[in-house]
């Protein structure tokens, strides 16, 4: 089952079912935001409507038993995320089959943005649902929680990943060049004080 959107330039698959992990072949929905649509569209309003709405009945078929939602927010621009209010909303629709067999909502990359939000968020939350989220900051450490054979990663989401790893390395070489810049300077010091 998928979901897209569709411009006249490309269509993005931004929803879809992901398999099933365990046993009790219990559904993984994986949610990309970096396909959402854009917020300054004139007709976003009416597309993340229609977006809920679709989201909703596509869990209702997709969900009889124990199912988990990963959000991929990595790749994610901040005017592609849902809102305060959108988020919200959603949450109060859900009806309470869906929040119950919910078992985990994994949050893949999360911005300090969406972390924010999701902590302005609990009062009007139960603690429940509070007590299934769960951040990891890579693919790697999600590969840890489930069996990655059953997930399927957008390229988009992975070249992200690839792009953050490389960075790290380069700021973790550049900060070892600096200790040992400054190890070899104190060396060359205590050796002249000598």
């Amino acid at each position: 089952m998928l979901l897209s959107l569709h411009n006249k330039y490309q269509t993005n698959i931004f929803l879809f079912s992901s398999g099933y992990y365990s046993d009790g072949l219990n559904a993984i929905i994986v949610f990309a935001a970096c396909f959402l649509p854009e917020s300054n569209r004139p007709d976003y309003n009416y597309i993340m409507e229609n977006l809920f709405l679709y989201v909703i009945s596509t869990l209702e078929l997709l969900v009889a038993e124990d199912y988990m939602i990963i959000y991929l927010n990595g790749a994610t621009p901040r005017r592609k995320m849902p809102g305060f209010n959108w988020m919200k909303k959603c949450y109060q629709m859900i009806d309470r089959r869906l929040r119950k067999n919910l078992k985990s909502f994994i949050i893949v990359h999360p911005s300090w943005f969406i972390r924010t939000i999701l902590a302005v968020t609990r009062p009007f939350i139960s603690s429940k649902f509070s007590s299934k989220i769960r951040y990891v900051s890579s693919l790697a450490e999600l590969e840890e929680l489930i069996p990655m054979q059953h997930v399927q990663i957008p390229d988009t989401i992975k070249e992200c990943e690839e792009e953050k790893c490389k960075k790290r390395r380069m700021r973790l070489d550049e900060e070892l060049k600096e200790a040992s810049d400054a190890t070899k300077a104190e060396t060359t010091l205590d050796k002249h004080i000598e």
